[in-house]
């Protein structure tokens, strides 16, 4: 079973070192990237504007950009370790984390490319599961695993360790929170060894980044995205599993939920998300049925938030300001502050990206922004 074929991309070493340096340099994400490539057509071409649209944004320090020797060296280091750095489109990319709007730029992959490249199933959960979720957690797994899908979740204790165990010979992946030689938890290192002789993991962190509670919602997009839908099995309110839930639904997957006793703090989440609309989930079959519909969509690699609009990098100070004046610490939506500065949607973006190159922006959920 796999999920349908697209094109497939091929970069050439150099390309790869110049996305490589583009992505590892400061204050530049996903979006920010694509916007730079869609407009400047090229990451090398990118890379020789940072230093100025940072000073436009109003950076107060020069900003750090990858060297090459340094990029040369993650690569180097990456693949001593099994590692490769793949590029949405190319082999081994999950097909449906490629397709989103906002993919890492580079993804450090490792294990089999063909498990990465068949459609997946997150379950994700309570860290300090109960011994029922944990069990659920491991039949559901092995089900799916047997009907021939890939199990993908966090590497986390509780619910996400009991998925992958359950999953090993059928093919998990994880995704890691850190680089690829920081895993958390530690002692999940002989887990994550045993998941790769038939699975893979991935991470679109540089080796040696130790995770920081930042980076968890970050590896829950990643979970998500790549997943064609999501398995909440306990959860507690505000939890990060419900994380997961929210950006899948933003990302257009399936949600599923198994229910709990309401006297469970850890089923609180769970039933809620039930109450809002999640499919309930009891056994296998009710993911695969709902699912199967999806499977026969082929996937199509979309055009990238900011490609079929321009940048305009011809302001005035003042149309800058007029800008910067309607952000503040609280977050606001593109649409209102196109529609409250008067000004074009291009302009708008432009000054937005050169304010986050200058780490003076923070983006949030729903497409909403607010000043640092």
């Amino acid at each position: 079973m796999h999920d349908r074929s697209y094109q497939i991309l091929h970069l050439t070493d150099a390309d790869r070192i110049d996305r490589l340096r583009l992505i590892r340099s400061d204050n530049v994400g996903p979006r920010t990237f694509n916007s730079l490539i869609a407009h400047f057509g090229s990451a090398r071409a990118a890379l020789e504007r940072l230093p100025d649209l940072a000073r436009r944004g109003g950076a107060q320090r020069s900003q750090r950009i990858c060297s090459e020797d340094d990029a040369r060296a993650e690569i180097a280091a990456s693949r001593k370790i099994g590692v490769s750095l793949v590029a949405p489109g190319e082999v081994a990319y999950p097909p449906r984390l490629a397709a989103l709007d906002d993919p890492p730029p580079l993804l450090g992959v490792r294990g089999h490319p063909d498990t990465l490249m068949r459609p997946m199933i997150a379950i994700v959960g309570s860290r300090n599961a109960s011994g029922a979720g944990l069990k659920f957690a491991g039949k559901l797994a092995r089900d799916l695993g047997d009907a021939g899908f890939v199990v993908i979740s966090g590497l986390a204790r509780g619910i996400d360790q009991a998925a992958h165990r359950t999953t090993i010979e059928s093919g998990t992946v994880a995704v890691l929170a850190g680089g690829h030689d920081r895993i958390y938890p530690p002692e999940h290192d002989d887990l994550l060894a045993a998941l790769l002789e038939c699975g893979g993991a991935i991470s679109e962190m540089p080796l040696g980044h130790v995770p920081r509670a930042r980076d968890f919602p970050r590896r829950n997009r990643l979970i998500s995205g790549a997943s064609l839908g999501v398995v909440v099995i306990e959860a507690a309110h505000r939890s990060g599993s419900l994380i997961t839930a929210r950006m899948a639904a933003e990302q257009g997957r399936e949600v599923f939920a198994v229910p709990g006793s309401p006297l469970d703090p850890r089923a609180a989440g769970t039933n809620d998300l039930i109450k809002q609309g999640a499919a309930l989930v009891t056994e296998a079959g009710d993911v695969i049925n709902a699912i199967a519909p999806i499977m026969e969509r082929p996937i199509v690699l979309t055009a990238r938030e900011g490609d079929d609009e321009p940048l305009d990098f011809d302001t005035d100070p003042d149309q800058r300001e007029r800008i910067v004046a309607l952000l503040g610490p609280s977050p606001i939506s593109l649409d209102d502050l196109i529609r409250m500065s008067g000004l074009s949607a291009a302009l708008v973006r432009t000054v937005l990206l050169e304010l986050e190159l200058a780490g003076r922006l923070e983006r949030h959920g729903g497409g909403l922004v607010s000043l640092v």
